[in-house]
C-alpha cells in the first residue's frame, strides 16, 4: 500500500530541504520508542523536526493500518456512507486521508490534536484533500472543543500513549460523539490487543454493535499468549528508506482495531486470524467464527470452491459462510 498521490506530493513538499542526518536521528528516536512501546508520556511531537520525522517514517505505516481497517468496515457495512468525521489525536491527519480514500461520501472533518507542531503540519497537508477539515487544539483525556456528533469517529495510534486507567472514559467520550461508526486502531502488539479488548468490552456494555474485525459480539475467544492482529505491507519512499537507514523497499505494519456501529451488523463470514498456509493440495487456516468461537480448518482440493477461496485468501480476509450469530 502507498499513500494517495495527493498526500504523497504534499508530504514530499513538506520534507523538501529537511536535513537528512537530523531527520534520521529524530526518526530513530521515534522508531525506538514505538518498538519498545515506551509509554512514559514524555515524548510528544512538539517541534517541527519531530513532526517531519513522523511524516517520513511513521505516517505511511499508520495510514496503511487505518485504511486497511476501514476496508474491513466497508466490506461488512457496504451501506455505511459517512458524510462527517471526527478524528481525535489527529497527528498529521492520517485518518482523514484514509477515510477520504475509503468513502467518497465524506464531506467534512473535525480534526482535534494537542500538539501545535504536528497540527500545523496536518493542516497544511489537508489543503490537498477533497474533504473540508477544521483543525482545533484538544486532548481526548482532558478538555475537548465543542463538537457535534459525526457519522464516523476515529482514534488511531492514540491509546498507546495514554494511561490504561483512562481507556474507559475515553471510550465513553468517543461513543457519545458517534452517530454512525467508531473506529479505533492500535499497534498490533499483545499490549495493543489488550487495549482494544478493554475498548471492546466497554463498547459492548454501552450497547454498541461490533462491526469489525470481530465476527460476533460475544466474549473474545482468543486467550493470551495468543493475540488478535493483522498486517499490511507498506511501500517505502526514498526519503523513508534514507531516514530509517533501510534497504528493503517495504515494511510490514502490524495493527489491531475495533469498529463499532450504532446500527445492527449482519455477520456471515469467518475472519482469517493468521496467514493461511496452502501447500500443494492442502490448505489450513485459523478462523474467528460468527458463533463466537475460534478454530482451525483443513481443506483439500476435494472441498472444491471452499479450497479455491482459501487459496486466494489473505490474513484478515473473510471466508464465506459460517455459523450465524
Amino acid at each position: 500500500m502507498e499513500l494517495p498521490a495527493a498526500l504523497r506530493a504534499a508530504v514530499d513538499q513538506e520534507l523538501s530541504g529537511a536535513p537528512l542526518e537530523t531527520l534520521a536521528k529524530a526518526s530513530a528516536l521515534l522508531s525506538d520508542r514505538y518498538r519498545r512501546e515506551v509509554r512514559d508520556g514524555r515524548f510528544h511531537i512538539d517541534d517541527a523536526l519531530a513532526a517531519k520525522a513522523y511524516l517520513a517514517t511513521r505516517m505511511p505505516a499508520t495510514y496503511a493500518a487505518v485504511r486497511a481497517a476501514l476496508a474491513m468496515v466497508e466490506e461488512i457495512c457496504p451501506d455505511f456512507q459517512p458524510e462527517s468525521q471526527i478524528d481525535l489525536g489527529s497527528g498529521p491527519g492520517t485518518a482523514l486521508w484514509a477515510a477520504a480514500d475509503a468513502f467518497d461520501s465524506l464531506k467534512t472533518a473535525e480534526m482535534v490534536e494537542a500538539s501545535g507542531a504536528i497540527r500545523s503540519v496536518g493542516e497544511k497537508l489537508s489543503k490537498a484533500s477533497p474533504v473540508k477539515s477544521r483543525w482545533q487544539s484538544g486532548d481526548v483525556t482532558l478538555k475537548l472543543p465543542t463538537l457535534a456528533k459525526a457519522d464516523l469517529v476515529t482514534l488511531a495510534y492514540v491509546l498507546d500513549e495514554l494511561p490504561p486507567a483512562t481507556i474507559a472514559a475515553v471510550t465513553d467520550k468517543l461513543w457519545a460523539l458517534t452517530s454512525g461508526m467508531l473506529v479505533i486502531v492500535e499497534p498490533g502488539t499483545p499490549a495493543g490487543w489488550q487495549r482494544i479488548l478493554a475498548v471492546r468490552d466497554r463498547l459492548r456494555g454501552l450497547g454498541a454493535h461490533l462491526a469489525a474485525p470481530c465476527t460476533h459480539g460475544q466474549d473474545c475467544p482468543i486467550a493470551a499468549p495468543d493475540w488478535c492482529h493483522f498486517s499490511r505491507r507498506v511501500a517505502r519512499s526514498r526519503v523513508h528508506r534514507l531516514a530509517k537507514g533501510a534497504e528493503v523497499p517495504w515494511e510490514d505494519e502490524k495493527y489491531i482495531f475495533i469498529a463499532a456501529s450504532r446500527e445492527p451488523v449482519a455477520h456471515s463470514g469467518s475472519r482469517i486470524l493468521v496467514p493461511p498456509r496452502v501447500n500443494g493440495g492442502v490448505g489450513r487456516a485459523k478462523l474467528c467464527r460468527p458463533g463466537g468461537t475460534v478454530d482451525e480448518i483443513t481443506l483439500s482440493k476435494r472441498d472444491g470452491e471452499a479450497f479455491k477461496q482459501l487459496r486466494r485468501a489473505d490474513w484478515g480476509d473473510l471466508l464465506d459462510g459460517g455459523e450465524t450469530p
